[in-house]
């Protein structure tokens, strides 16, 4: 049995509904949670009020391990995109698990990686134009549908947390790719419908402002 396999079956199920909050920024670091069914946001609350939203992670995640293994209260607020299934795991059998198993250096690099990789998203995004930013968080936010297209099931708002824009820039730029065919929109939701033709826009910038 891996490590995850082992997680989960120590766990229990609980389900939460779309727009539930699972962890709560600020609050004690009590347990963690696996997600098995579902995709969930991570959003961070700056002291000015401004939110980001700092990832949009789906099943086979791991959801506040950083602020257990570090004995700190959770960084960001993780709420529900989806219906979502997840098993909660004690912060104390959690890391009994992880000793057991010799993987508390390994899950530890894991999560210091997936920090570093959204540091390094928004860095490199906050320096390109609305219409590039707005492209570049479609590709890394869309996830499949079973055999149908490419969807980011997240309003214009949450896109713009993500790359630092207004919910009206990102208005803008989503009726300037609807007018060049490459999505679709409807509330709540972004349907990418030529996914050869946003990978060349976000690259090269043409149809960027």
């Amino acid at each position: 049995m891996g490590i995850w396999e082992a997680l989960v079956a120590a766990g229990t199920e609980r389900r939460f509904a779309a727009g539930e909050v699972l962890l709560r920024q600020g609050e004690p670091a009590t347990h963690v949670l696996l997600l098995t069914r579902g995709r969930i946001k991570a959003l961070l609350t700056l002291p000015d009020g401004e939110v980001l939203l700092l990832a949009v992670r789906g099943p086979g995640e791991i959801l506040g391990e950083i602020a257990v293994l570090g004995g700190d209260d959770r960084s960001a607020t993780v709420v529900a995109v989806d219906p979502c299934v997840a098993r909660v795991l004690p912060a104390d059998r959690f890391r009994s698990l992880l000793r057991s198993a010799g993987a508390e250096e390994e899950m530890l690099r894991r999560a210091m990686r997936r920090l570093r990789e959204g540091e390094a998203w928004r860095a490199e995004t906050a320096a390109l134009p609305a219409g590039r930013r707005v492209m570049r968080a479609l590709l890394r936010l869309a996830v499949p549908s079973g055999d149908g297209p490419l969807g980011v099931g997240l309003g214009q708002q949450e896109i713009g947390q993500a790359v630092g824009l207004s919910r009206g820039v990102v208005a803008a730029e989503l009726a300037r790719l609807r007018d060049l065919g490459v999505v679709s929109t409807e509330r709540g939701r972004t349907v990418i419908t030529d996914l050869p033709r946003l990978r060349e826009l976000a690259a090269s910038g043409r149809g960027s402002v």
